[in-house]
């Protein structure tokens, strides 16, 4: 098993509970909980492959990746109630899944050679979209729309990291490391101590 197929399982994991925590708020039935938690889990891995012209796509090649979010999907239906605050589970879960699937998804474009736009791009994608399809399916603001909170910034940032780490020469595991710790950082920065980047706020037109 390389250390991408690691990554992927990593992230599909951690976001299938995510997505199940939120069908859990939504008080969904299990095959509800099923699709939340593998949507999440598969759908920024997906566009990314898609966009790469990656095929099998990797749930295709190797279906495990389904049965693992099915299996978080379970625990957390029978277990959910036991959780005090599922919002913060599902904050902070959603920042280590989001952390693992940008450094996947950049290492997967910087296997295949892309360019290192294409590989920030890829790792944003990869680390983004799946929570953003789960929370605009439940009908939520997404967290990567969530005001006065880094989210998309940490992903641009880990992805730019991995790039520079690879020009550097570093080792695999040491480039993809550094990727996923931080964006991790500034993600659990920006949820603890309010880091943010300036807002966009409106002025009233010049005379």
């Amino acid at each position: 098993m390389t250390l991408l197929s690691l990554l992927d399982y990593g992230s599909v994991l951690i976001f299938a509970l995510t997505g199940a925590l939120v069908a859990s708020r939504a008080q969904l039935d299990l095959v509800g909980f099923a699709f939340m938690a593998s949507l999440t889990a598969v759908g920024g891995g997906t566009v990314r492959d898609v966009l790469l012209d990656r095929h099998p796509v990797f749930w295709v090649a190797n279906p495990t990746y389904i049965l693992i979010a099915t299996g978080a999907a379970v625990l957390v239906f029978f277990t959910a109630h036991l959780v005090e605050s599922r919002y913060n589970w599902l904050v902070w879960l959603d920042s280590f899944a989001l952390s693992i699937a940008v450094a996947a998804g950049s290492g997967v474009a910087l296997q295949l050679g892309q360019p290192p736009m294409i590989v920030v791009l890829m790792g944003m994608i990869t680390g983004c979209l799946g929570g953003l399809m789960r929370d605009v399916v439940n009908d939520e603001l997404p967290l990567v729309l969530k005001q006065g909170q880094l989210y998309v910034s940490c992903a641009f940032a880990g992805a730019c990291l991995a790039v520079l780490s690879d020009w550097q020469g570093l080792p695999e595991i040491v480039v993809l490391a550094a990727c996923a710790a931080s964006c991790w950082g500034l993600r659990a920065g920006s949820l603890l101590f309010g880091w943010q980047l300036p807002v966009y706020k409106s002025r009233p037109p010049r005379q």
